[in-house]
């Protein structure tokens, strides 16, 4: 187990802080590629939904039956897969829609000859602070799949890693802009990352002291709501408006198929 949580950590903190690899993209790319980041957040969205549904979801109502009965366990499973999908959708709610960042931003919007510098740095700094209180529960629940092992870890943490690229973008594009500096825009995008492991720290040590079967069954089945909501809410329709309908679909296939091999492979 101590194996796992160090496996956990270090996988969620990798995914993270791949925010910092959309501020290096805005920097170094000329345009937007916008086909490549279509159909791979539509994998991601592939990889989140198959995981949550096929391994997670069971996973919680094995282990939650066998405390609770048949009866118990089915209901409490689907009782905290849809609290998970509430969770995420009012923490969406809270934040401002201008803020959001799953709000779509180009590498074109890099130039820093917009107006109003001051507004621009507070909508950077807003969509940082906003990242950080959404990617909370994401810390959690990569967290929590990775204590399965790395034949579900690892592909989550990819799905996660590229999810997390283009809020990396919209964090960087509005400081860059009102400031001029690649170091400040990096540096914010950089640190809005760190909301993962962070939660993840936090959440486990607070579960850790009531932690029992039916925690553990309910918290796994949140966590697949969680990312259900997640890919069907943000990656999906951000998928979408970067690319194609069929663009998106192809990467959501592709990221199921490969969920679907790696969780052979291990069998």
């Amino acid at each position: 187990m101590n194996h796992n949580i160090l496996l956990a950590f270090t996988l969620t903190a990798i995914a993270g802080l791949s925010t910092g690899i959309g501020s290096l993209m805005a920097f170094l790319a000329k345009s937007t590629n916008k086909k490549f980041l279509s159909v791979s957040l539509g994998f991601s969205a592939g990889v989140m939904i198959y995981v949550s549904l096929i391994e997670i979801f069971p996973t919680a109502q094995t282990t939650l039956t066998k405390e609770l009965g048949k009866r118990g366990g089915a209901w409490t499973t689907v009782l905290a897969f849809f609290a998970g999908m509430l969770i995420i959708a009012i923490i969406d709610r809270l934040i401002p829609s201008e803020e959001n960042p799953h709000e779509m931003h180009s590498i074109e919007e890099e130039q820093p000859d917009a107006p109003q510098p001051h507004r621009l740095m507070r909508m950077g700094l807003m969509t940082a602070l906003a990242i950080g209180i959404h990617n909370f529960p994401e810390g959690l629940a990569t967290f929590i799949s990775g204590l399965q092992g790395a034949q579900v870890a690892i592909p989550i943490v990819v799905a996660i890693a590229i999810h997390n690229i283009p809020e990396g973008i919209a964090v960087s594009v509005p400081i860059y802009q009102a400031t001029g500096s690649k170091k400040k825009a990096f540096t914010y995008s950089f640190l809005s990352g760190l909301a993962e492991p962070l939660g993840a720290i936090i959440g486990w040590f607070l579960l850790m002291p009531i932690m029992s079967n039916i925690v553990y069954g309910a918290i796994f089945a949140g966590v697949a709501g969680i990312m259900v909501f997640i890919s069907l809410d943000e990656l999906l329709p951000a998928a979408e408006e970067y690319g194609q309908h069929h663009l998106a679909i192809y990467g959501l296939v592709a990221g199921m198929a490969v969920m679907a091999l790696s969780l052979l492979l291990f069998i």
